[in-house]
């Protein structure tokens, strides 16, 4: 999951009737919260699950976040705290190779130990002492540690997107089709003509992040991009498309896919989007609350980088750079741009121009990961809300399709004698 260095960060304002030790205390609750609530419906067992390296356990996820806090915040600016247990360091810290060595990222399912209550009684004692730090800090100490209590409260909230993406996975795995929540449901999304395409002009064009807020440093510097006259669709591909491309050989045609693609279409044997069944000639689709058919209508999810460029290719369209995708947004031209599905660009995941990442662990964040991974822009309805924002940068390899991974198209700009919508 993308995540940044302090270096890039923004501190969203202080209300001024808000005492700032109150808002942050109860921000960091908050937050920690929800995390617990995505873990409450699963077992000890599901916790501890890891069904693919890629994927991490619930268990581990409320561990590391735990760990970040600790590691970061506590340790250097809480006098006299104590560790709850000083081998969680090697347990839970993921790839922050100057914060000191660390368990294998494959191996996380191993870890039986420490329980899940074990780590609850962790993720309490680290609360408790992050409370005590906010409240007692003295005004010089707050604009120290806010900044760290801020950026671990939205790292937290990229994990708690991954708690959802990776237990899917792992129930996709079991052929009992488990269920994480019966009354789950598919957020409210736009319908529309999947011919609506928006006008964007050419001409140069302010892309990142800048003002006051929170951002990642992924996010900046605000730079200018020139871009060509182009079309982006208003809404997102549907299913009903998907089963078209599907019925048209679109899983079958080689000339369609880039040859990383097709090579991995064909060694993992893809069919249909991920979670997607075939019963006696239905589709349907593992989601949140189960096996459920597939509703035509709805936006598509789970595709890779590499499904998502073939079927563009299919529709004699191209996908979106992440720079239209932004202006765009700006604009306000795009329906369902947030809260269903993350959409794939056809940008790879580079440094903005004048980019530097932070020294030291939280350096570690982001810079280390821009190469051989794509953008994808927007957030899905596994994305907490608040987390969201136009400038976003989420990233991942091409491969990938067990988050929720959508797209929607672009076109190079109209003839000059068609008819604007």
């Amino acid at each position: 999951m993308p995540q940044a260095a302090v270096s890039g960060l923004q501190r969203a304002s202080v209300p001024p009737s808000r005492n700032p030790r109150e808002l942050w205390a109860d921000t960091f609750r908050a937050v920690r919260a929800e995390t617990e609530r995505r873990a409450g419906p699963l077992s000890a067992e599901d916790q501890t699950i890891q069904s693919m390296p890629d994927a991490s356990p619930a268990k581990w996820h409320r561990a590391h976040t735990t760990w970040f806090f600790e590691q970061f915040l506590l340790k250097p600016y809480a006098p006299g705290y104590v560790e709850f247990d000083p081998r969680f360091a090697f347990l839970f810290n993921s790839y922050y190779v100057a914060a000191g060595p660390r368990h294998a990222r494959p191996e996380r399912g191993l870890i039986t130990r420490p329980t899940t209550a074990e780590v609850a009684a962790y993720r309490a004692h680290v609360n408790a002492a992050v409370d005590r730090l906010i409240r007692g800090a003295s005004s010089a100490e707050l604009g120290a540690i806010v900044p760290i209590v801020e950026i671990g409260t939205h790292h937290e909230q990229q994990h708690q997107e991954l708690l959802w993406t990776d237990i899917l996975h792992a129930f996709a795995q079991n052929p009992t089709n488990p269920v994480y929540d019966a009354s789950w449901r598919m957020p409210p999304f736009q319908t529309g003509n999947a011919s609506a395409y928006a006008d964007l002009p050419a001409g140069i064009h302010s892309v990142g992040f800048e003002g006051k807020g929170f951002c990642f440093d992924n996010e900046q510097p605000p730079h200018d991009e020139l871009l060509r006259e182009a079309r982006i669709a208003r809404h997102l591909v549907t299913n009903g498309e998907w089963l078209e491309f599907i019925a048209d050989g679109g899983y079958s045609t080689p000339g369609l896919w880039l040859s990383d693609g097709w090579a991995k279409a064909e060694a993992e044997g893809w069919e249909a989007p991920g979670y997607w069944r075939n019963i006696d000639g239905h589709w349907f689709s593992l989601t949140l609350g189960g096996l459920r058919p597939v509703d035509p209508a709805a936006p598509v999810l789970h595709v890779s980088y590499y499904e998502a460029d073939a079927f563009a290719r299919w529709a004699g369209k191209h996908l979106p750079s992440e720079a239209e995708w932004e202006v765009a947004a700006r604009k306000g031209l795009l329906a369902d741009g947030f809260g269903v599905a993350w959409q794939w660009t056809r940008s790879a995941y580079l440094a903005y121009p004048g980019y530097r990442a932070a020294e030291g662990a939280l350096g570690e964040y982001n810079g280390k990961f821009m190469v051989n991974q794509m953008v994808l822009r927007g957030s899905s309805l596994a994305t907490p809300k608040g987390h969201e924002r136009v400038s976003y940068r989420n990233f991942f390899h091409p491969p990938a399709r067990w988050q929720f991974s959508g797209l929607r198209l672009a076109r190079d700009a109209r003839p000059r004698t068609e008819t604007p919508a």
